[in-house]
């Protein structure tokens, strides 16, 4: 599995980005989707996933919209109304095991992008 994460930048508190993922390699319909974020100093953290439906952190939820096109094998998170404390390295991640919806351990997803920079100015 082959995970191209793009779309981070530097953006002002309040506004908006949108990160893409383009998968590769995979059956990418029947693959749980999913968000990582690693801010410095801090331990990496669930943000989002999908499969047909979709979870969220408490942290992100009401601001961050996670979709996908299982036509295009992409994956998409629609960030608005960020925070300072939402700057990070966002990782796109992938798991081919369709029962593991739900979790929000990073070891259960089996393959990671190479991350894309967040950073949210104040």
């Amino acid at each position: 599995v082959q995970l191209q994460a793009s779309g981070g930048g530097l953006v002002q508190a309040g506004g908006s980005l949108r990160l893409s993922c383009a998968a590769s390699g995979v059956t990418f319909s029947s693959y749980l989707m999913g968000w990582f974020r690693q801010a410095p100093g801090k331990e990496r953290e669930f943000v989002a996933a999908i499969l047909s439906n979709t979870y969220y952190a408490d942290s992100v939820k009401g601001r961050f919209t996670i979709s996908r096109d299982n036509a295009k094998n992409t994956v998409t998170l629609q960030m608005n109304s960020l925070k300072p404390e939402d700057s990070a390295v966002y990782y796109c991640v992938a798991e081919g095991a369709r029962w593991k919806y739900g979790t929000r351990r990073e070891n259960d997803f089996g393959s990671w992008g190479q991350g894309t920079l967040v950073t949210v100015s104040s």
